[in-house]
């Protein structure tokens, strides 16, 4: 596949993201599992004005991460319709720990590698709107020994408003974010 956010993805080939109330969804996140004191703004479990995005490996298809996250007026670019900014950290936050899960998965340890953003693209397609939750899947497209590339779908209601690519590095020691989380 090609690095455009905007071409066909391997999630088109998926069903829908189960609801949050779903067991899918049950249970710690990644986050909260490998990172209870991560401060990020997106993902960070312990950050209080934090978007809190929880990502959850599928249980019957553990290639697959989902999250389901619920947007309110303080997220809005304008009234009733999300920020693309915060819809791109969505992305970035829940790509990152999908290539962190698959890594973690693909060397056999018993956690994920710190991995930063190498880089990543959003394609915003529709409003997203604000008054109802947003879904998240993801799926690592590409790896390599030291990094991953995942596409991303974000959803709400059924219908995907944005999609988008990132590529994902595990740091090693001496870098600054080497084992943060």
């Amino acid at each position: 596949m090609g690095s455009n956010p905007t071409s066909g993805t391997t999630l088109e080939r998926l069903p829908a993201m189960p609801d949050s109330s779903s067991t899918a969804l049950q249970g710690l996140s990644l986050q909260e599992r490998y990172a209870p004191a991560g401060r990020c703004f997106g993902c960070g479990p312990a950050n209080p004005h934090g978007l809190h995005v929880a990502s959850h490996p599928d249980p019957e298809d553990p290639d697959l991460v989902i999250a389901a996250w619920r947007p309110d007026h303080d997220h809005e670019a304008f009234e009733g319709v999300v920020n693309g900014g915060i819809l791109g950290t969505l992305l970035d936050c829940h790509a990152n720990w999908t290539a962190a899960w698959h890594l973690m998965r693909v060397r056999g340890l018993d956690r994920p590698p710190t991995t930063v953003t190498l880089e990543f693209a959003i394609r915003l397609r529709k409003p997203t709107p604000s008054d109802q939750p947003v879904t998240l899947r993801a799926r690592v497209a590409e790896s390599g020994d030291d990094r991953a590339t995942v596409e991303v779908e974000i959803s709400s209601a059924g219908t995907v408003t944005a999609t988008g690519r990132g590529t994902f590095v595990a740091v090693k020691p001496g870098h600054p974010a080497h084992d943060r989380w």
